[in-house]
């Protein structure tokens, strides 16, 4: 049985590619720790006090398809401005763009309770 597509809803328009179950889970944990930075990075600056700087986001996934999905922490004011920059490819095409990180949050949480 083929793996069910995730759909990414990005700035404008949306991709769907092959992706796992375990992968939208470790995608999650990552997104998860990248929300721990972006508030810890939002807190040194509202208290303000010279922000630590977090270490980006660089979440890997290889399958029929390569993603990579890329946030820096340290530029956004909120959790809820971040952007996220999503490279897909495989031998065929590439494709690079970027998409709001409460819309990637939702597209996974979304992508588990259709498979699980």
């Amino acid at each position: 049985m083929p793996p069910t597509p995730l759909k990414l809803n990005l700035v404008e328009g949306s991709v769907s590619f092959a992706f796992t179950a375990d992968a939208a889970k470790e995608l999650q944990q990552a997104i998860a720790q990248l929300m721990q930075s972006l508030k810890a990075a939002t807190q040194a600056t509202g208290g303000g006090g010279k922000p630590t700087p977090q270490k980006p986001m660089e979440y890997r996934y290889s399958g029929d398809v390569f993603l990579e999905i890329f946030c820096n922490p340290n530029i956004w004011p909120s959790p809820f401005a971040a952007k996220v920059l999503v490279t897909l490819r495989d031998e065929r095409i590439r494709l690079t763009t970027e998409a709001e990180l409460t819309r990637v949050i939702d597209d996974v949480n979304q992508y588990l309770e259709q498979v699980g």
